[in-house]
This record gives C-alpha cells, structure tokens and sequence, in this order.
C-alpha cells in the first residue's frame, strides 16, 4: 500500500466529521510528495467535492502560497 492510498484510506474513514477530515488532509499535505498531493487534490474533489469544497479549497490553497504548484 503506497502513502497515498493509505491517506485515501484514512480520509474515507473519516469524511463524516468535517474537523477529523480537515485534520487528516492537513497531515496528508505535509506527508506527501508534490507529484502524489496533486493526485490527492484531484481525488478530493472527485469524491467529497460537494460535501467538503471549500475545506479541500482552503488546505490546498495553503500549500500553493509554501510551494508554487498549478493544482487543477
């Protein structure tokens, strides 16, 4: 199991509580390397886009101002 399907795991396990869910993408965003956080940006939105946009939004837009990345 690669860290990012560990961490896909994990936020699975917790998208019912927003907190706990922002909480494991934080971590997530640290943990990872830049070519499997664009993926775990992707795979947020195709999954929990609608429950949790502005969430995912705003964890990753942070990591934008420490890193210059294009997440689309």
């Amino acid at each position: 199991m690669t860290a990012l399907d560990y961490v896909k795991m994990i936020l699975e396990k917790v998208s019912f509580d927003a907190k706990l869910f922002e909480k494991e993408l934080r971590k997530a965003i640290k943990n990872l390397a830049i070519d499997e956080i664009k993926f775990l940006h992707e795979w947020c939105f195709e999954r929990y886009g609608k429950t949790y946009e502005k969430l995912i939004t705003k964890c990753f837009n942070r990591l934008k101002r420490r890193i210059p990345l294009r997440l689309t």
